[in-house]
């Protein structure tokens, strides 16, 4: 729930970009890995709603993403049973999860946004558990260890992903302070600038989830 309330923002307008941030450090786990062909899903249609998700919240960007969701759900994976290997896992995880990015609030509830950050909440603490339970040294394990070491606001208890997904929640809170509702994370320095940071964390767990899977998980 702590690192829902890092991502969540004060408006519907404010939680999209927050959610939409959220969603772009799972990017490249999803997108450097081929996908099981039995799913039937394209990765260009994911980047295309990696994209929406990023563009101005609206009515048109709002429409455009249900679109291409509903074009997603045709997909034989939704209709499937796999039994997925951890890179696999990851990448079902957010694939399940972006329908609930585009979904209007149902009443009271939390709205899309909140739902999507709920579903992907515990992935990095998820492979932090695989890296600490493995029998094998993960290759950055000094480097990890020093950077733990020096997080000094990092949650009790989390393992270097899930302090490094913090470390850019709080700085994607800050960040967003300084970008206008309205704005599109692709439209300004300062968005991609957010996205980048996103980005990196990506790129790590996507390093993180091939050493796993050279190591049997």
């Amino acid at each position: 729930m702590a690192e829902i309330e890092q991502w969540a923002g004060p408006t519907p307008a404010r939680r999209r970009q927050a959610a939409a941030l959220a969603l772009w450090q799972w990017r490249a786990p999803v997108l450097a890995f081929d996908m099981d062909e039995e799913w039937g899903v394209d990765p260009s249609a994911l980047e295309t709603l990696f994209r929406l998700a990023a563009a101005p919240p609206g009515e048109a960007s709002d429409r455009a993403y249900a679109q291409a969701v509903a074009e997603l759900c045709t997909a034989p994976l939704f209709t499937s049973e796999v039994d997925p290997d951890t890179v696999r896992l990851v990448q079902l995880e957010v694939i399940a999860a972006l329908p609930a990015f585009g979904e209007p609030p149902d009443g009271p509830g939390p709205d899309g946004a909140e739902r999507f950050l709920d579903a992907v909440s515990g992935l990095a603490a998820y492979l932090d558990g695989l890296v600490e339970d493995s029998f094998h040294d993960h290759p950055s394990q000094d480097a990890h260890r020093r950077y733990l070491d020096g997080a000094a606001d990092r949650p009790r208890g989390a393992g270097y992903l899930a302090s490094r997904s913090h470390a850019v929640a709080s700085a994607c809170h800050s960040g967003l302070r300084a970008l206008p509702e309205a704005a599109g994370l692709l439209d300004s320095p300062a968005g991609r600038e957010l996205l980048a940071l996103c980005e990196d964390f990506g790129r790590e767990a996507a390093t993180t989830l091939h050493w796993l899977r050279t190591t049997g998980y």
